[in-house]
């Protein structure tokens, strides 16, 4: 339940962030307008919250663990929104960022 949970709450910040950043470029750098930016501003601070929902109660390994998520996460983002083909390098990079993130979160340790 511990890692099923987490995961989720992951992959939704991932959204919330990466979603509330692609929002404020698409304002400011496609001039989409206020709305947009708007929209990702919530979005971001919608990121803010999720992440204190993560079962694990140290901010700092929950925020360097989703340091990787947001890596990974970035560029499938980019592949199914923008059309990017990630290389396989970008591809090795993700994979080493996101066991990065299994040995931070879900390693045994004594609680």
């Amino acid at each position: 339940m511990f890692v099923g949970r987490s995961v989720a709450l992951y992959v939704l910040a991932a959204l919330c962030e990466i979603g509330g950043a692609w929002l404020v470029w698409q304002g400011v750098r496609e001039n989409r307008g206020l709305v947009w930016m708007g929209a990702g501003v919530l979005a971001l601070g919608a990121y803010g919250f999720v992440a204190t929902f993560q079962p694990d109660p140290h901010f700092g390994r929950i925020l360097a663990a989703y340091g990787g998520v947001f890596v990974a996460g970035s560029l499938a983002w980019g592949m199914v929104v923008d059309g990017f083909r990630p290389d396989r390098w970008d591809v090795i990079g993700a994979s080493v960022c996101l066991i990065g993130v299994a040995v931070i979160m879900y390693a045994p340790r004594a609680r």
